[in-house]
C-alpha cells in the first residue's frame, strides 16, 4: 500500500515529461525517439504515450508519422497564452500599433491540426470590412496564415497532409487540389509571406508573416485583411516590411516572457 501514492507520482512525472518532449520538439517524434530522453522500459513508454492520446492530450500526426500535441495540450497551451495578463496586454498594443498604421484589420492566429485558429485580432474602424472573432476556425489551403503554416512542412510532410485535408472552394480563386497548391506554397516558402487572393472570402485579400521562436521555428502568423474596393493585394504587400518589424516585436515579447519564468523557476 505504502508504494502506492510514490507509484502514481512517479507515472505523473513520466508522462508530463513526455508532454515536455513533445512540445518542445520541432516536428513529430514518436515514442522511441521520446525514449532517448526517458530511457524508460519499451512497454512502459508505449503505455504512457498511449494513455496520453487516449486523454487528447497526444495525438498521431495527420500524416501517421510520430506524435504531437492533442487537442487538450493545445488548448492547455493556448490557455496560458491567452491569459497571461502582461502577455495579454503587451501582445495586444503591438497589434494595435500596426492596425492603426495599416488602416486595416489584424490579427495573430496559430496552426491547429487541420486548421488555424484567430488568437488575437484587432479590427479597423472601417465600416466594410469582415467580422471574424478570436477563436474563429479557418482553414489552412485558402487562408493567408494557414498556407504560410503549410509552406513550413516539408514537401512528403505537406504532401500526405494536403491528402487528408477536405480542399473545399469557398470562391472562385480557391486553389483546391495539391498540384495546384504546390507552387503557390513553394513560392510562399521562399518569401515567408502568406497571400490570400480572394480565395477565402470573395472581395477580401490577406497577406501574413511569420511569428517564429528563437530556434526559428514558426508558432504563430500575423496577418492583415482587407477588402478589394479599398486595396489591392500589390498595395497590401507594400506593408510587409511594417508587418514583419511587427512579429519580430512579438517573437521578443514571447522570447522575454519565457526568459523570465525560467529564472524564476531557477530561484525557486
Amino acid at each position: 500500500m505504502s508504494d502506492a501514492p510514490s507509484s502514481k507520482s512517479s507515472s505523473i512525472q513520466r508522462s508530463l515529461n513526455i508532454l515536455e518532449i513533445v512540445a518542445n520538439a520541432s516536428q513529430a517524434i514518436t515514442p522511441t525517439e521520446i525514449n532517448r530522453h526517458l530511457k524508460l522500459p519499451k512497454p512502459t513508454i508505449h503505455r504512457l504515450c498511449a494513455q496520453l492520446q487516449d486523454e487528447g492530450f497526444l495525438q498521431i500526426r495527420m500524416d501517421g508519422r510520430g506524435l504531437v500535441a492533442g487537442p487538450k495540450l493545445n488548448s492547455i497551451a493556448l490557455a496560458v497564452f491567452s491569459n497571461n495578463d502582461f502577455l495579454r496586454s503587451q501582445r495586444h498594443v503591438i497589434l494595435q500599433r500596426l492596425s492603426e498604421k495599416l488602416g486595416e484589420t489584424c490579427n495573430i492566429s496559430i496552426p491547429n491540426g487541420h486548421e488555424s485558429i484567430y488568437f488575437d485580432r484587432v479590427e479597423t474602424h472601417w465600416p466594410l470590412r469582415i467580422q471574424l472573432q478570436v477563436n474563429d476556425r479557418v482553414p489552412l489551403h485558402c487562408t493567408a496564415s494557414g498556407k504560410l503554416f503549410l509552406s513550413e512542412l516539408t514537401s512528403m510532410q505537406r504532401s500526405r497532409l494536403l491528402a487528408k485535408l477536405p480542399l473545399e472552394a469557398h470562391t472562385p480563386n480557391t486553389l483546391t487540389s495539391a498540384k495546384a497548391l504546390k507552387p503557390e506554397l513553394n513560392k510562399i516558402k521562399k518569401s515567408s509571406i502568406g497571400i490570400d487572393n480572394e480565395e477565402f472570402f470573395q472581395g477580401m485579400i490577406a497577406i501574413a508573416v511569420p511569428i517564429r521562436d528563437k530556434q526559428n521555428r514558426l508558432y504563430a502568423a500575423l496577418a492583415m485583411h482587407a477588402p478589394t474596393a479599398r486595396i489591392t493585394l500589390e498595395q497590401a504587400l507594400e506593408h510587409v516590411p511594417l508587418m514583419q518589424q511587427a512579429a519580430k516585436e512579438l517573437a521578443e515579447l514571447m522570447d522575454d516572457l519565457t526568459e523570465s519564468s525560467f529564472d524564476t523557476d531557477l530561484k525557486r
